[in-house]
């Protein structure tokens, strides 16, 4: 027998929730990576200028780096004067501005409902210009994350948007900004999901896909094409270099757990000096300046120290220097609130780390076990191991590794979850109230049926009974109706005729009506149903809707026959279900008994 079936239950019925109005979404998102990617040009053109003008007084927007600069005090002037610029457009222009930018998009997607002022999305780049531009040992991915996000959101608020459409255009920008600076849209779009969107659906994943890879397009014209970070492709490892991989991923791992620690545990000493926190910038300025003195490597972006430690090319004891100075003067600064991007150090960081460990390892040269630290750091402090493996493939297109950073990566990640309750990211959020998990999951109400929780066996009364006749049967003691918060009320011909509670008598008693009305002249006679097979999601939807908090099942084709009837009491006993299938631990089989054999 063929089964038709409307176009209403085959959406109910679909594998996604996604309408027509991802069309639209896409649409503007590709609007957004377009508007990201020239933002990115103007921001890395802004740094190149600061730092042209601080550490080698010319009016240039030639991309230079501060490390080619000649020692002297302005080396030490410089973070200074930029902390301080910062500290005042903080307190005066938006406080938002303080930090990394990658934080203070998950609290406005959490938090502010996808809302993003426009003085955030003018003072960000700015203040991230100037700090880098200064010396600050920043990248500019967190700034323009931040950035790329405002511009998405102050592109949605200008549509008839609900608030996941927002967050979704959002993070479309902050990818889009992501994939411009670095050249990686797959890696742009994968950090968005493990980081920004908090699920995975076609009605996000697609336009934020879109926006990424616009915003890659556009970089090519802009910026100029190919891999950020080229080096000559290693040759694939074996047994034993994959199993190294996994022990450099551990190293990477303790060592991200130890910078998380580092750069909260100088943001709490700043928290404990007895002035503003304007000033705090400044005094990480003069840290940052004395940092550059011993190691002029260390001020700015980085990207050619990065580059140069993925070819091999820092050796010895340089590359511990480069390792305590970097991450001393980063986690200072990063404390002190000063505003730049984690990425760009955090290379850096895990580079010099694989680096150095290549002289103790058998196989590989330091370049190799640079790349593959480089990745596992930036896994492990992140809690992003997919991201941080593309986006590790993209800089060096060395496609030979991927075995090997798979297992550094995801090394890195298991050390740091198991011991570290939150990462660098979401640790700031939660030091502002509010938690974050970073599991995604399937709710059950999404996966479950109405039919599989509730009541078959549903307590009825006749419409026509007599209101006197209820109320004295709730009074005896043990009664039938003695516990029961309401009933359905069928017709004369078992038909469901409505429903009455509890409260629908309280309110006849309290009125003290002479007449003695029937139960469904005191009930509720339009009734909001729901069927057997409506998702659990749809009934708690119901419930919410309508302040109700029962809700009567019926038969899909005929609307009065009574099947069921489904509480919050039911829906909680699903959500228990889910609780004991995750905690309750049990041996189905067991190993048979091996008995010695009998002679025979």
């Amino acid at each position: 027998m063929e089964v038709k079936v409307n176009d209403v239950q085959e959406d109910r019925l679909a594998d996604f929730t996604t309408d027509r109005r991802v069309l639209a979404l896409s649409l503007l998102a590709c609007c957004a990576g377009a508007v990201s990617a020239v933002v990115a040009l103007l921001l890395i053109k802004l740094i190149a200028l600061i730092t042209n003008i601080a550490f080698f007084h010319t009016i240039s927007t030639r991309t230079t780096s501060p490390a080619h600069a000649a020692v002297s005090i302005w080396t030490v002037l410089n973070p200074v004067i930029g902390g301080l610029i910062i500290g005042l457009m903080a307190r005066y222009g938006s406080s938002k501005i303080r930090g990394h930018g990658i934080p203070e998009a998950l609290e406005a997607i959490l938090i502010g409902r996808s809302k993003i002022g426009p003085k955030v999305a003018v003072l960000k780049p700015l203040s991230s210009a100037i700090s880098i531009g200064t010396g600050g040992p920043f990248g500019a991915e967190g700034p323009i994350i931040m950035t790329g996000g405002a511009l998405g959101s102050l592109l949605a608020q200008f549509f008839h948007l609900s608030s996941a459409e927002r967050k979704t255009l959002l993070v479309a920008g902050a990818s889009g900004g992501m994939a411009a600076v670095f050249g990686t849209p797959v890696a742009a779009v994968l950090l968005a999901v493990e980081l920004l969107l908090f699920e995975w659906k076609p009605r996000s994943f697609i336009p934020v896909a879109l926006a990424s890879a616009t915003a890659a397009a556009l970089r090519v014209p802009l910026m100029g094409g190919g891999a950020l970070f080229p080096v000559s492709p290693h040759a694939a490892l074996g047994i034993e270099g994959l199993l190294i991989a996994f022990g450099v991923g551990i190293t990477a791992g303790l060592a991200s757990g130890a910078l998380t620690n580092l750069v909260y545990g100088f943001e709490d000493a700043f928290h404990r000096l007895p002035i503003h926190w304007a000033w705090w910038p400044a005094i990480g300025g003069i840290f940052v300046g004395i940092g550059g003195v011993i190691d002029p490597r260390v001020l700015g972006v980085g990207y050619e120290t990065i580059h140069q430690l993925l070819r091999g090319e820092i050796l010895g004891t340089a590359l511990l220097g480069l390792i305590i100075g970097k991450s001393l003067v980063w986690s200072i600064a990063l404390g002190s609130g000063t505003s730049g991007g984690v990425l760009a150090p955090l290379l850096m960081m895990g580079g010099a780390l694989g680096a150095l460990e290549a002289h103790w390892l058998p196989i590989g040269s330091p370049g190799l076990w640079a790349v593959i630290s480089m990745a596992a750091m930036m896994g492990g402090t992140m809690r992003s191991p997919f991201a941080s493996l593309v986006f590790t493939l993209e800089l060096t297109r060395d496609l030979n590794l991927l075995p090997a950073l798979l297992l550094g990566c995801i090394a890195s990640e298991m050390v740091t979850v198991l011991l570290l309750r939150r990462s660098i990211l979401t640790e700031k959020v939660a030091r502002r109230g509010h938690h974050i998990t970073r599991e995604y999951s399937v709710d059950p109400f999404e996966i479950h049926r109405v039919g599989e929780i509730m009541t078959r066996d549903v307590f009825t009364l006749p419409a026509s009974m007599r209101t006197s006749e209820m109320i004295a049967e709730m009074s005896k003691p043990g009664g039938r109706l003695a516990r029961k918060q309401g009933a359905c009320l069928l017709d004369e011909n078992g038909k469901l005729a409505g429903i009455v509670t509890q409260s629908d008598i309280l309110r006849v008693l309290e009125r003290r009506q002479e007449s003695d009305p029937m139960l469904i002249e005191v009930g509720c006679d339009d009734l909001v149903k729901i069927h057997a097979d409506d998702l659990l999601r749809d009934a708690v939807v119901k419930m919410l809707e309508n302040d109700i908090g029962r809700l009567p099942v019926v038969d899909r084709e005929d609307k009065t026959k009574l099947v069921g009837y489904v509480s919050r009491k039911h829906l909680m006993a699903a959500r228990q279900r889910w609780y004991e299938e995750e905690h309750v631990r049990e041996r189905i089989r067991r190993f048979p008994r091996m008995s010695p054999q009998q002679n025979i």
